[in-house]
């Protein structure tokens, strides 16, 4: 009989599970809550199943087991990989323990973990919803020091997540925190302050291989917003093999034993100390795309072959052995080239026209552009990982120039949003939102002096008009002057945007000088071509 694998999820991110699967021989069954799901389509067979459902899926997988040859459950890039370990256990196949990948799968239960073990992590409160009053007591919420930091304790791409600066913010992240609970959980932990890293791993035969070591671009307090990586990431080595070393010991702590892992980790003052560690391939297009394309080596595919219970061989192939000799015997997988994502944004607003992808694409050294976005959407600034409107991979020889190329094809995708819409007019003309404090950012954040001058200038030209047709470079406020070389969120600095509207509006309206200027300053390309509309 044909072997079989059951995949768990149907999304862009499980899309390299399916293809791997194939490549090795095996007949595809992939489950899904939703049947529109990006990848159905790549499954041999689909089957419409919550993948909270641990026994709708054990059912499932015990019935495939016993019909069509099923050898092996695997997720990637997903929240629900107790639901493959629940599944494994019933029916006899090779993977982390359940509890190990319950323990993996909630913070609390991971959190405690660590703390019996000493492995280094934040100090936390686990805070129920229907408990909320009886753990944050008046004693308690006295002693606090900010920053915190709020999340749900099951959940991933930063839903729900923020920094607590203050007390007046507490309660309100509490909410939303509950809001992206299935359990409404969540965890309020002291804030880690320190460049971030995302870590893969698989483990096998006592033994452990770092597949992928990334630093993330984080951005935009109160939240956190990954806007890209870099494959291999620039670190000295020392910090490196401290990183590995927690990691390592977070593993153990977890009880995680044979399968994947992967590891977002800081390194503060005091050392590394882990955010969290989940029993799976990372998802954010590194696991799947920046891994394979800087090392050449399919990681899902061995991955799979480890679910398989076989062994990895082309991993074996070209690892290196790492001075960390405990808890595991410890290796690393050579990079050869550099691959480099990053993502691009949005302001508020509906969609009307996703414009230059075609450019974007036609750079050299992009290999894939992922779409989040369509005309008719209605978009926001991102306060999750889920949040953005597409994403950009490149592949070089060196990590400096796939970073260059990942940013200017990024920088040449334009999203034209609606004209009198609510929402981008409070963003573009209106007040900070409550939880302020510079959020969401202007695309050019000038220094608050030369921003109050620029203002004034602004003020003083209210009924100032831009003649029909006219550049608009002709009429840059000289305020703005020194700051022409200043990026966005987009990476187009404010020269690129003035003459990008150019190119894209040669012919317009007469323009209101102070509410154009303010549009483009606070929104970018976005907010001038909103104005112009």
């Amino acid at each position: 009989m044909e072997e079989s694998i059951l995949i768990l999820g149907a999304g862009t991110m499980q899309g390299p599970a399916i293809r791997s699967a194939k490549n090795l021989g095996l007949k595809v069954f992939v489950v899904d809550a939703n049947p529109r799901a990006p990848c159905v389509s790549e499954a041999d067979f689909f089957e419409p199943i919550d993948l909270k459902d641990f026994e709708g899926i054990a059912r499932y997988a015990l019935s495939l087991k016993e019909n069509a040859g099923l050898k092996a459950v695997f997720t990637a890039g997903t929240d629900f990989s107790a639901s493959v370990a629940y599944t494994c256990e019933k029916c006899g196949f090779p993977n982390h323990s359940f509890r190990a990948s319950e323990s993996a799968s909630n913070k609390a239960l991971m959190r405690r973990c660590f703390e019996n073990a000493h492995v280094p992590s934040p100090h936390f409160l686990e805070i129920k919803k229907q408990s909320l009053e009886e753990i944050l007591s008046p004693n308690v919420l006295e002693k606090l020091t900010y920053p915190q930091v709020v999340k749900p304790v099951d959940n991933m791409g930063a839903r729900g997540c923020r920094m607590v600066r203050s007390a007046d913010e507490l309660f309100p992240a509490l909410e939303t925190a509950f809001e992206f609970s299935r359990t409404q959980s969540a965890i309020l932990e002291e804030y880690m302050e320190g460049p971030e890293f995302s870590i893969d791993a698989l483990i096998y035969d006592g033994t452990l291989t770092i597949t992928g070591f990334a630093k993330r671009h984080i951005f935009f307090p109160p939240y956190f917003i990954e806007m890209g990586h870099t494959m291999p990431s620039q670190v000295p080595y020392k910090d490196y093999i401290a990183l590995i070393r927690t990691f390592a010991e977070g593993i153990k702590s977890l009880g995680l034993s044979h399968g994947a892992a992967k590891a977002d980790i800081k390194m503060t003052k005091s050392g590394p100390m882990v955010g969290e560690i989940a029993a799976r391939l990372s998802g954010g297009y590194m696991s799947g795309w920046t891994f394979p394309y800087s090392s050449g080596l399919n990681l899902t595919e061995q991955a799979i072959l480890i679910a398989l219970g076989k062994k990895p061989h082309k991993l074996e192939e070209r690892r290196f052995v790492l001075d960390v000799h405990e808890p595991f015997e410890i290796f690393a997988y050579t990079s050869m080239v550099a691959s480099a994502e990053r993502a691009w944004i949005s302001i508020p607003g509906k969609v009307k026209e996703v414009l230059n992808l075609d450019e974007a694409e036609k750079v050299e050294g992009v290999k894939n552009i992922f779409r989040r976005v369509s005309s008719g959407d209605e978009i926001d600034f991102p306060k999750s990982n889920v949040e953005k409107c597409g994403n950009v991979i490149s592949v070089a020889r060196t990590r400096g120039e796939a970073e260059k190329i990942a940013q200017e094809a990024v920088g040449k995708i334009t999203l034209v949003l609606e004209k009198e819409n609510p929402k981008t007019d409070e963003f573009l003309f209106g007040a900070r939102e409550p939880d302020g404090r510079a959020f969401p950012p202007r695309a050019y954040q000038l220094p608050k002096g030369a921003s109050n001058e620029l203002a004034y200038e602004l003020d003083c030209n209210s009924e100032k008009i831009i003649p029909k047709d006219e550049s608009v470079e002709k009429y840059l406020p000289a305020k703005a002057f020194p700051f022409l070389e200043m990026r966005d969120w987009n990476n187009l600095t404010l020269r690129q945007t003035i003459q990008k509207f150019d190119k894209l509006r040669p012919s317009h309206a007469e323009l209101n000088y102070k509410k154009f200027w303010t549009a483009l300053l606070r929104g970018g390309i976005q907010g001038a071509l909103y104005a112009a509309q």
